[in-house]
């Protein structure tokens, strides 16, 4: 498999700096916006859990060493009245419940918000991609683009988590300060010196994890694609035939052993680093201890003092080390957002106009190209060009040329997929850029000929070519009767409503003809005022492509039809027959005038007909 050629740095994702971590945290508010709307009942009760259980963890610690001061008094004393020791032990034990209970409600709120917001984020990728031009799709960098914002939608589930988390963590180092500053401030600026360099290193890690997997987009793309062709019922027989496997199995492993390297190497150098950084942050929390210990023993302090401090320190430390790391993970979450933001930061360059022209009800005059000429993106190469002829209204136009000669594009800047890169396309005198979008290829029924097979069933396979009109089975019948495909449904077991492809159960394979007339079936279930038919027969023998031509001549009376095929008995039937070579137009005139012209159609038209004999 040839791979994406690209410059030998493409791959070199340069690591954020600090500033450009604070910089991405402004990606957030449109974030939560985001959150808000998926679910704001969920984001307001996360927020109110989460702001509970900060204030438990200290609760905890002071009713802990007040347990155990008055242990320590009923053991020197000959109190026997208990019942406040007890009332404590309650409390304590309320508390540990209601913990349980608001660490178990949260997580509940997380899943669910998360389910949800994966959904809306899914929803959104696709309305926006939905929106974007056909040529955005074959530009390789807008599927990078689109594959990090795929990613996006489950991964920044945890990023609200995280955010969240570091909101109550904060809250909770609050209460935990407040208390160990009451009796050993000092004790705050060793627990920062002590997580300092645990952080440098964390945030060292967590860019160049970023990075790595950043520059990984492009392979990762390959390898997914890898998977899907080696192991896919539509590419088995194919795989089988060349023994395709052994060439698919390698590429996978070079390029999976080449991310397991790289990831290795990288999370080795973490793991040793991370020990190391650790244990001076383990040193750091145990020198307090001691010192909180010594002071123990000396008396300035009860023993459930001790078991506060010690524990509020320990806690502190935790939190603060969290805080940080979880820093650099919200930041690098929130660049990761910058991915995310940039997919629907992509505007489509075709688009219906502020006050757009109402489509004709009945086109009158025709359309007519004016020097048109298309360029693909990032080609130095024209597919079309110096285009000037005129479809003229109820006329069938057959294009004819060699595979490359620009058939297909010039059916596509008809249906405006495309729009000319110069010149200009008119439809009754006005440009084509000037009418609804939306109606103008509604009035447009086009059949290409790598038309989708749907692992649907046999009435939505043919509704697709008019989803508004789904639950019409009338109009759904009636097209597969124009296009023959009436006589396939009623040899199927559950006729209309039968599962067609095997990726689902009971589900039934067409062969390549019969998938061809329900994929024709969809161009008549539009009224539509121009039908374009791109090479949609080609697995029908030449017998079923006459019928069905013949078929769709007599249903398209009155109406505009272009016909692209690669049989002349086929293209004859059309009024008039254009010749395309590298994209540009050759010769136009009737199948008679084009044989008496003795050009090029008339040497394609003998070698085909030589070949019959």
């Amino acid at each position: 498999m040839a791979r994406e050629k690209r410059p030998a740095n493409q791959n070199t994702v340069p690591t954020p700096s600090l500033k450009e971590k604070f910089a991405a945290l402004s990606n957030l508010p449109r974030f939560f916006k985001l959150v808000w709307q998926t679910n704001r009942w969920y984001t307001i009760l996360n927020a109110i859990l989460r702001l509970l259980r900060s204030a438990i963890p200290v609760s905890m610690l002071y009713i802990g060493k007040l347990i155990i001061d008055e242990v320590v008094l009923l053991s020197k004393t000959a109190v026997a009245d208990q019942s406040h020791l007890w009332t404590l032990v309650a409390a304590e034990f309320a508390l540990a419940i209601v913990a349980d209970a608001l660490s178990r409600a949260t997580t509940l709120v997380d899943s669910l918000l998360g389910d949800l917001f994966n959904n809306h984020t899914s929803v959104k990728i696709m309305e926006h991609a939905a929106m974007l031009d056909l040529d955005q799709f074959e530009d390789s960098n807008f599927y990078d683009k689109l594959e990090r914002a795929r990613q996006q939608t489950v991964g920044r589930t945890i990023l609200l988590s995280q955010v969240l988390t570091q909101v109550q963590d904060l809250i909770t180092m609050v209460f935990l300060a407040a208390g160990l500053m009451a009796f050993n401030p000092w004790l705050i600026l060793l627990l920062i010196i002590a997580i300092v360099p645990a952080f440098v290193g964390e945030s060292y890690f967590n860019d160049r994890s970023y990075a790595l997997t950043r520059g990984q987009t492009p392979e990762r793309r390959e390898l997914d694609y890898i998977r899907y062709i080696g192991a896919s019922d539509e590419t088995a027989k194919e795989v089988k035939l060349f023994d395709l496997s052994g060439f698919l199995v390698n590429r996978f492993k070079t390029l999976s052993t080449k991310f397991y390297t790289d990831n290795k190497k990288l999370s080795t150098k973490r793991a040793g680093w991370g020990t190391f950084l650790a244990f001076i942050g383990s040193a750091g929390y145990y020198a307090a201890y001691m010192a909180i210990i010594a002071q123990t023993i000396k008396g300035s302090i009860s023993i459930g003092t001790l078991t506060f401090l010690a524990g509020s320190f320990r806690q502190l430390r935790s939190l603060l080390e969290n805080i940080l790391s979880r820093f650099t993970s919200v930041s690098q979450g929130a660049i990761y957002l910058r991915d995310f933001f940039e997919f629907f930061e992509i505007k489509p360059r075709i688009f219906t106009p502020k006050k757009p022209v109402p489509f004709p009800a009945t086109i009158q005059q025709g359309f007519v190209f004016e020097n048109v000429g298309f360029k693909y993106h990032n080609s130095t190469n024209w597919a079309n060009r110096h285009l000037n002829f005129t479809l003229h209204a109820g006329e069938k136009l057959a294009l004819v040329g060699e595979n490359g000669a620009g058939k297909t594009t010039l059916v596509k800047l008809l249906a405006r997929l495309y729009d000319p890169s110069e010149g200009r396309i008119l439809l009754d005198g006005i440009d084509l850029r000037d009418y609804d979008l939306f109606e103008l290829r509604k009035g447009i029924g086009v059949i290409f000929q790598d038309y989708l097979r749907y692992q649907m069933s046999f009435s939505q396979n043919i509704a697709v070519g008019n989803i508004d009109e789904m639950d019409n089975r009338a109009l759904i019948e009636q097209s597969a009767a124009k296009s023959l495909a009436s006589l396939l449904a009623a040899k199927l077991p559950n006729k209309y409503d039968q599962a067609l492809g095997r990726r689902f159960n009971n589900g039934v394979e067409l062969s390549g003809g019969e998938w061809q007339k329900v994929a024709l079936a969809r161009a008549y279930m539009k009224d539509a005022q121009l039908l374009i038919l791109d090479e949609p027969t080609s697995a029908l023998d030449a017998r079923a492509e006459y019928e069905v031509f013949q078929r769709f001549a007599e249903l398209t009376k009155g109406k505009s039809a272009v016909l692209i095929s690669h049989r002349f008995s086929t293209v004859r039937m059309a009024d008039r027959i254009l010749v395309l070579e590298k994209g540009q137009l050759l010769e136009i005139g009737s199948h008679e005038e084009l044989l008496a012209l003795n050009g090029r159609y008339a040497e394609l038209f003998h070698l085909q007909a030589k070949g019959y004999r």
